[in-house]
């Protein structure tokens, strides 16, 4: 075999090895679904539910919202003129939409440095974590999808200072959060997953 043939099958092993599967699962209005096709995401979830309290439905119903459970999501692009490429309009990326410095300081508090945000185990594990702090700051009950999800939205500060009150369209998207993950709640119930 040629040099030539051997660096080209060893360069196609080694990019189908390195492609993750970021593809959002069918039906992501029904969460029996959602499961049934993605098995680690409910062990990921389960797993954040034990360690932190929030129910797989308030996170289901959050990764929805937040990246439709597209692993690699990232926010648009922004455009000057409406053709010139100017950046993403935030640094949110993966199924959590975590911003650069929110997930640096995750990291940071619990001291994992590899955790990524286009794995669906961190990304869970970081949502647990921000929303317990959410409760333990706020006091929001971890049970409450729709307020966890503004302070998940507009950072606890914002939350603290009302910035989502005057914000019609994030606070019709917020009860949308909400009734979500009622809906996700009583899906996993029939299906006996909850």
């Amino acid at each position: 075999m040629s040099r030539l043939l051997r660096a080209t099958a060893l360069l196609i092993l080694v990019a189908a090895c390195g492609s993750g599967n970021y593809s959002a699962p069918r039906n992501l209005d029904n969460a029996c679904s959602i499961v049934d096709q993605r098995p680690k995401y409910l062990k990921a979830m389960q797993r954040t539910q034990d360690v932190y309290g929030v129910p797989v439905a308030v996170q289901m119903a959050t990764i929805y919202q937040e990246s439709k459970f597209i692993g690699n999501a990232r926010t648009p692009h922004q455009y000057t003129l409406g053709v010139i490429p100017m950046g993403r309009q935030s640094s949110a990326y993966g199924y959590s939409q975590a911003l650069d410095g929110t997930w640096e300081e995750y990291q940071k508090a619990t001291r994992n440095r590899r955790a990524k945000r286009d794995d669906i185990d961190d990304a869970t594990d970081f949502m647990g974590w921000y929303m317990a702090e959410t409760n333990r700051t706020l006091g929001i009950p971890l049970t409450d999808a729709r307020n966890q999800y503004l302070a998940y939205h507009e950072g606890r500060t914002g939350y603290a200072r009302g910035s989502h009150k005057s914000k019609s369209w994030l606070l019709r998207v917020s009860d949308e959060v909400g009734q979500r993950s009622l809906n996700y709640h009583a899906q996993l119930i029939s299906c006996g997953k909850a």
